[in-house]
């Protein structure tokens, strides 16, 4: 969408809105701008921002995420618009809300149906999901018979029109009350909505203009993904009922946990050891990062519970610039087991001791509030 317009401002409804008025304000612009109706020269483009913002509106889910993190919320959470053909109005109003306004449409229309949405999961590692990765995601999936074309008739025939419907795919029926006429549209159960009937059935998918076979897809995982998100492959779910378009596939990520590593948002906790000894006279430390292993340096008088930080050493920023922060929480080994002679030097050290041995440069305060940062 062109420079991120307001999505509740494309459809002129208020933010707390209920779903209802959405879906009321959406039908009233597509019925204005649909480009089988409208003479305006803008009116494709239009149309098309009106039909993202109900796809996100619409859905709870996107509309929670949209609402909080507006735009880059969603590109985050991987949502992308349908790539959709533009066709006649009755097929877009059966698609969105399984009805046709137009009573019994164009022909064929109900026929024509939007294939299922795939739903497929995949595990990575921490390490892949900071650096991206492409996985090979298997699964079944209905595909347009290759004999037929997907129209479910045998090569070499016609299919005839319906004589109940007429063709129209539809059958309407009008009943009247004290209210006046009501008109019930519904599909032909004749023709099953196709308004033509396949008099010589494709003998490999018996007609229904699909088969199902085994596939596997590479999916390219972003850098910084998180656990939980999905990516959406436009056009890559199963195929449409007698030619129409196919439905998408969702892939569900799920990043296995790393014992080195903690993630919490873009920053990454891991935890260095030392010993009584290194603590108080300093030492050079090997840590991991998502990177390979770096030197940390921890000075003299190292205390237990001392993070350090590692500037961009964290998770990129998804669909973004920039990393986190890898941060070095210090544990201090306490001997739990001492000799004698252990024991003695110990004795010397404490009997050596005054109060400027232990003289901290913080505040329990100061302590705290670092912990904290």
């Amino acid at each position: 969408m062109s420079a991120d317009r307001d999505y509740y401002e494309l459809l002129g409804v208020p933010r707390d809105c209920d779903e209802q008025t959405i879906k009321k304000a959406f039908r009233k612009l597509a019925r204005q701008l649909h480009p089988d109706v409208s003479e305006e020269p803008d009116a494709e483009v239009r149309f098309r921002e009106v039909t993202e913002a109900y796809e996100v509106l619409s859905n709870s889910e996107t509309r929670a995420l949209y609402d909080r993190y507006g735009h880059a919320g969603l590109r985050s959470g991987g949502f992308k618009p349908t790539d959709f053909d533009i066709g006649g109005l009755g097929d877009l109003f059966a698609a969105f809300f399984g009805d046709d306004i137009f009573g019994a449409g164009t022909r064929g229309a109900a026929g024509r149906q939007r294939g299922a949405d795939v739903g497929a999961e995949i595990v990575i590692d921490l390490v892949e999901a900071a650096h991206g990765t492409t996985a090979a995601v298997p699964f079944e999936l209905a595909v347009a018979c290759e004999r037929c074309g997907g129209d479910g008739g045998e090569p070499g025939t016609t299919p005839v029109r319906c004589e109940r419907c007429g063709g129209a795919g539809r059958l309407q029926q009008v009943s009247r009350s004290m209210f006046g006429e009501f008109v019930r549209t519904q599909p032909c159960p004749e023709c099953r909505g196709r308004g033509e009937i396949v008099e010589h059935p494709c003998t490999e998918c018996e007609g229904a203009g699909r088969t199902v076979e085994r596939r596997e897809l590479k999916v390219d995982v972003p850098a910084g993904i998180h656990n939980g998100q999905r990516i959406r492959l436009t056009g890559e779910g199963h195929a449409g009922a007698l030619g129409g378009r196919a439905g998408d596939v969702y892939v569900l990520v799920h990043v296995r946990p790393d014992d080195r590593f903690v993630r919490e948002g873009n920053d990454i906790y891991t935890q260095v050891d030392l010993t009584i000894v290194q603590a108080a006279l300093g030492a050079t430390m090997t840590v991991e990062t998502l990177d390979g292993h770096v030197d940390l340096e921890l000075p003299p008088g190292t205390q237990p519970g001392e993070v350090r930080v590692l500037k961009g050493k964290g998770m990129p920023v998804l669909q973004g610039f920039g990393h986190g922060d890898q941060r070095v929480l210090v544990n201090v080994a306490v001997p739990r087991h001492l000799s004698d002679e252990q024991r003695r030097l110990l004795d010397e050290f404490d009997a050596a001791s005054d109060e400027h041995t232990y003289r901290t440069d913080e505040s329990f305060f100061d302590k705290l509030k670092s912990a904290f940062r």
